[in-house]
């Protein structure tokens, strides 16, 4: 009885362990980055830059070395599904998504409006909600998948790279679903656009950080510049490796401050029909430049330099907050959300009219900086002791 106890046991084991269904890695198209066009007929452009696995080209003792580490692929069709399925027919091995690193959305296709190439990200699991999203400004997404940059293998790593930096707007997929489906704020993205190292050279093979997108019912509204993003970035608490400069009264040169620390608070007031936000912005950071004749050693220039900066911020702010109000009504700092979350009764009322409300609501904006390490920084060197105000 033992042995055919035994032999079943056998036959359970090898009938039932084993991995039959999996992938295995060669099959698989890793897929680094994604762009996404429109056609002048409306016709969807998906565009695909696929690692090359360092095997392709030859094993060791080929003779041969890789000189391309991606390559990219596109099709057209009239929705998503329909072009991933002709870009899978130009592939030998499945597309895979889970390790994308960036999505590029073009200029064109972000005016025409994105609502229609995000849902496909709500339904494969394979999606990675850590996927930095970006808008490509003034050309097709596709042509930055093509970029040679010179420090990474690829561009969307060079991507990955410098959004880790902090020194722009940072946006994932997840942070866009957050914004576009919560109460009283627009999404914001980060905008991206390539510039040649030379105006000579005919490819481009650089990009940079080019300021941010705004979104309004899934529409590209405006682009905010470089210096109107470092004031988004203050007012919505996203400040993390920020600069500032500022020009001295009475034309005595400009300073400029590293910020170390940034911290700000909203204060919502509603009293009728009239709406109040105090905004009390904080910051901490060292003297990097200082061309002006003061020694900010002094305790007393040293008032006149954060006095300076402080105004220099305060400005920045409300340039950006009178774009966002005045200019294209378009409430991407989340007023409206903090209503929401400090008081939910009033803002039921106001949440159909919010569009008309927004635009004449009351903003102040106060600043606090505080500068370290002013006395070791002390007056140029450059300048003769006769020079130097005290």
């Amino acid at each position: 009885m033992k042995p055919f106890l035994y032999i079943g046991l056998l036959f359970t084991i090898l009938t039932t362990s084993g991995c039959w269904d999996r992938t295995e890695i060669n099959d698989l198209a890793f897929i680094a980055g994604t762009a996404f066009d429109i056609t002048d007929d409306g016709e969807y452009i998906l565009s695909h830059q696929i690692a090359i696995p360092s095997s392709a080209q030859g094993g060791p003792g080929s003779g041969g070395s890789q000189k391309e580490k991606f390559f990219v692929i596109s099709a057209v069709g009239k929705n998503i599904n329909e072009a991933f399925y002709r870009l899978q027919k130009k592939s030998s091995r499945r597309l895979f998504t889970a390790h994308r690193v960036v999505i590029f959305i073009g200029e064109s296709l972000s005016k025409h409006g994105i609502q229609d190439i995000l849902d496909v990200y709500t339904h494969d699991s394979k999606q990675r909600l850590k996927t930095y999203m970006m808008v490509v400004k003034g050309g097709e997404a596709r042509r930055l998948l093509q970029v040679k940059y010179p420090f990474e293998q690829a561009p969307s790593e060079a991507i990955k790279e410098m959004e880790a930096l902090g020194s722009g707007l940072s946006v994932t997929l997840r942070d866009f679903f957050l914004a576009s489906s919560s109460e009283g704020i627009s999404p914001v993205l980060g905008v991206i656009m390539p510039e040649d190292l030379s105006e000579g050279m005919k490819e481009n093979n650089i990009f940079k950080l080019a300021g941010s997108a705004i979104f309004k019912d899934f529409k590209l509204v405006c682009f905010l510049n470089e210096n109107e993003t470092n004031g988004f970035l203050w007012v919505t608490d996203r400040m993390k490796d920020g600069r500032i400069n500022a020009k001295l009264p009475e034309g005595d040169g400009t300073v400029g401050v590293i910020l170390g620390k940034t911290n700000r608070k909203i204060t919502t007031e509603i009293s009728g029909d009239k709406i109040k936000f105090k905004i009390q912005l904080q910051g901490e950071g060292t003297i990097w430049e200082n061309n002006t004749p003061l020694d900010i050693s002094l305790p007393e220039n040293l008032r006149l330099v954060q006095k300076a900066l402080e105004k220099s911020v305060e400005k920045q702010v409300l340039d950006t907050l009178s774009k966002f109000q005045k200019r294209y009504k378009v409430d991407s700092v989340g007023f409206g959300q903090e209503i929401y979350r400090d008081k939910p009764k009033q803002w039921k009322a106001l949440k159909e009219q919010w569009d008309h409300k927004f635009p004449e609501v009351d903003v102040s904006v106060a600043v606090k900086l505080n500068i370290i390490g002013s006395g070791m920084a002390g007056p140029p060197l450059h300048l003769k002791e006769k020079e130097i105000i005290k």
